[in-house]
């Protein structure tokens, strides 16, 4: 019974890219909607990190409030207190505080 329901029917021949274009449709989908996005966010983290300068304010992925004291290659000085400086990874800096609102 199962041969009779995978034949085709005389006359039709089955074509091979009918049957990758679900496959190939949903590689698609996945590289416009998941894989594009994240390279695109990557690429705009890299050039905020390259950018970096002395005087920026910034807060880490641990969640700590600086202003950028000195910049090295992989790493920046960072001071978070009067006359208290810290040593961070450049991939530890997550944001630019210099455009957001002050706090009172």
């Amino acid at each position: 019974m199962n041969n009779l329901l995978m034949m085709q029917p005389e006359g039709q021949d089955a074509n091979p890219l009918m049957s990758f274009l679900p496959l190939l449709l949903i590689v698609v989908v996945f590289y416009f909607f998941m894989i594009r996005p994240q390279m695109k966010r990557q690429k705009e983290v890299r050039k905020f990190r390259e950018s970096l300068s002395k005087g920026d304010k910034v807060v880490t992925t641990g969640g700590i409030y600086g202003r950028i004291v000195e910049v090295k290659d992989t790493t920046i000085i960072l001071e978070i207190a009067k006359d208290i400086q810290i040593k961070v990874d450049k991939n530890g800096i997550v944001k630019d505080m210099t455009d957001a609102p002050q706090q009172r």
